[in-house]
């Protein structure tokens, strides 16, 4: 099924995958989504929510009782043209029969440390930065001038609603269903989830992606671009680099099964 057109000439198609065989478990009756790096797109973000919403009411209709959860994966904000527009959505969530956990990812961390210590990561502008200060009507600076970098974050304390500000210092790091752990970036190898450095929850990549341990769960992770998901025994990629390739990636696991939606811009 498709969207309206976003973009001159261009469309957003919704891709469903067929079910899978999935290498975790959840309880019976429990239905779980799990959506990739949005990094500011959220145009392709309402073409999943829409049909995530459709498929829980009719999940719901045929199974009284069944519980229903959403979880993000982080990074929502930079790189994409309406980090404000994404932040709206999720702070105001309100999807009936839904429930809802939004993980924090190291974009969420940039822009939490811009407004207090802007100085300490500049970097972040040269990250997708700029594009969020953009959403919120902010010029952005030139990154080695400290004084206009001083006066953005200035600017973005200013502009940033309550509700965003709210919705990003409260953000989790970790969320667990069943015999699933969600996750924005990964887990340390050879680390109870009590001893991991919340750094890593945010940040981790090759020692992450390169281990075949077992972590206790299948981590359901983002961060790190794939071309498309990665299914494995101990670990599930969505990361389908939405800023880049103009596709978000959403994973739903039911009991012993999996499968995919896809967002994916046409033209």
């Amino acid at each position: 099924m498709t969207a309206p057109a976003s973009r001159a000439g261009r469309q957003i198609v919704l891709h469903v995958a067929p079910w899978r065989p999935a290498p975790g478990r959840l309880p019976p009756a429990t239905r779980a989504y799990a959506i990739g790096d949005i990094h500011g797109h959220v145009d392709l973000l309402d073409v999943l929510l829409g049909a995530i919403h459709a498929e829980a009411v009719s999940a719901a209709a045929a199974t009284p009782g069944l519980r229903q959860v959403l979880v993000t994966l982080g990074d929502y904000i930079d790189r994409g043209p309406r980090s404000d527009a994404v932040l709206d959505r999720l702070s105001g969530f309100d999807l009936p029969g839904l429930e809802c956990h939004c993980l924090r990812g190291n974009h969420e961390e940039f822009l939490l440390e811009f407004l207090t210590t802007p100085l300490k990561v500049t970097s972040w502008l040269v990250h997708g930065g700029r594009e969020t200060l953009d959403s919120y009507g902010i010029a952005p600076p030139d990154p080695f001038d400290p004084v206009a970098v001083a006066a953005a974050s200035a600017a973005l304390r200013a502009h940033l609603p309550p509700a965003h500000r709210a919705f990003l210092a409260g953000l989790p790091d970790f969320f667990r269903l069943g015999g699933y752990g969600f996750v924005h970036a990964g887990l340390r190898p050879g680390l109870p989830l009590e001893a991991q450095d919340p750094r890593d929850l945010r940040w981790i990549r090759e020692d992450f992606l390169e281990s075949d341990a077992d972590f206790g769960c299948v981590v359901v992770h983002g961060h790190t671009i794939v071309p498309a998901p990665v299914i494995r025994r101990n670990r599930i990629g969505l990361d389908t680099g939405a800023y880049a390739t103009g596709r978000l990636t959403a994973l739903v696991l039911e009991e012993s099964s999996c499968r995919l939606l896809t967002a994916a811009r046409t033209g």
